[in-house]
């Protein structure tokens, strides 16, 4: 994440608590997020400088001026006024980081080979925030490349029960033994 996007997400972020809106615009920055991300030329369309900054002023009225928060509108504005919209994942990122801190929430991410059912979901959950003493928000990925078990990461902390890892952890041992 660049400075720049610390600065403006914080900044967003800051308005969005002084204004008691934290909740609503963490939905809504991350559903715009995830149209971006959907509409890549859209993006595009908004970053070139070809067309008037005011044009594209316009166009992400015409897109967002209903739906969104006036904040947020005036904020994807500034960027686009700023050619800096290429940012916005990254403002999201440090919005999310601070909206998290201040929250008393854990994001982690589960990775296993099946997808777990919901109920292993709710225990790990639980287990996770006993363990963090913090609210968790998990996240499954799947990858048959882990043969069996479970990786977790929770707060830049990796704790590996996967097959795969253990066979990894074999082999190093015994590479450190012959050599």
């Amino acid at each position: 994440m660049t400075q720049t996007a610390r600065l403006y997400g914080g900044s967003l972020y800051e308005l969005a608590a002084e204004e008691k809106l934290t909740e609503v615009l963490m939905e809504q920055t991350t559903e715009v997020r995830k149209l971006f991300r959907e509409n890549p030329d859209y993006v595009r369309l908004l970053s070139e400088p070809a067309i008037p900054k005011q044009e594209r002023a316009g166009l992400i009225e015409t897109a967002f001026g209903a739906q969104a928060e006036r904040y947020l509108v005036n904020f994807l504005k500034l960027l686009c006024e700023r050619n800096i919209l290429s940012e916005y994942a990254g403002c999201c990122e440090e919005f999310v980081r601070r909206y998290n801190a201040d929250h008393n929430i854990a994001e982690a991410t589960v990775t296993s080979a099946v997808a777990l059912s919901d109920e292993q979901m709710r225990a790990l959950t639980a287990k996770l925030e006993k363990i963090s003493g913090k609210k968790v928000r998990l996240t499954q990925v799947r990858d048959a490349s882990v043969l069996g078990g479970l990786r977790v990461e929770l707060e830049g902390k990796a704790l590996d029960g996967t097959v795969k890892g253990r066979l990894s952890g074999i082999s190093k041992k015994l590479n450190e033994i012959i050599v």
